[in-house]
């Protein structure tokens, strides 16, 4: 498996040193810098050549924004983490296609940075009730993507992440990322329970 490389890029030394092990540690991914990202030390990427970027963004939130919206639109997607929906919306603005928060697992940051690699924009439902999206409906902390549904109506055939993968010719890092956010706004603690929730709602046939 072709490994991912990772660029960590944050004001704050501490955040970036512990990001950098807990992607370190997760499996296909290889992080090839650490950067401040300050105005006068922007990631240089002809050096590191990243997939994708992680960028923190809680971190003096102006300055990292307003540096992150100078990094060129031909540039690897980036990750931005955010403590806040202000935060997370600011980091839109300039440009970061994935928008997720700052308690996420690393297990879930891992499918997510994979997911991006593969052309999909995200955002944390814990982030994103301050834009100006659809109005959810069914009484989900927001709507599911019609991909979602996809990966759901499978989930409900039985089907594993590998299966969901085969069927929908997508990485299991991408089925992953898929159902922890199905998950996330069932509100749900399992795949069963999301299945069953789903169902309640009318979103699945009975």
């Amino acid at each position: 498996m072709t490994e991912l490389r990772v660029l960590v890029v944050s004001l704050d030394r501490l955040s970036r040193a512990g990001l950098a092990v807990e992607l370190g540690l997760q499996p296909g991914m290889t992080v090839v810098g650490q950067e401040s990202g300050s105005e006068d030390s922007l990631p240089d990427l002809d050096v590191f050549s990243p997939d994708v970027i992680v960028w923190d963004v809680s971190w003096e939130t102006a300055s990292a924004v307003r540096n992150l919206g100078l990094i060129p639109e031909s540039s690897p997607p980036v990750l931005a983490l955010a403590a806040t929906e202000q935060q997370a919306a600011q980091a839109r603005s300039a440009g970061a296609k994935a928008l997720v928060s700052r308690g996420i697992s690393p297990e879930a940051l891992d499918a997510a940075l994979f997911a991006l690699s593969h052309g999909l924009q995200i955002t944390d439902p814990s982030l994103a009730h301050g834009s100006a999206e659809a109005t959810p409906n069914n009484g989900l902390a927001s709507p599911l993507t019609p991909r979602e549904n996809e990966v759901l109506r499978l989930l409900a055939d039985g089907l594993p992440n590998k299966g969901v993968a085969a069927r929908l010719d997508v990485s299991e890092h991408t089925v992953k990322f898929h159902v922890n956010s199905i998950m996330g706004k069932l509100n749900a603690q399992s795949r069963t329970e999301a299945v069953a929730l789903a169902t309640r709602l009318g979103l699945l046939p009975i």
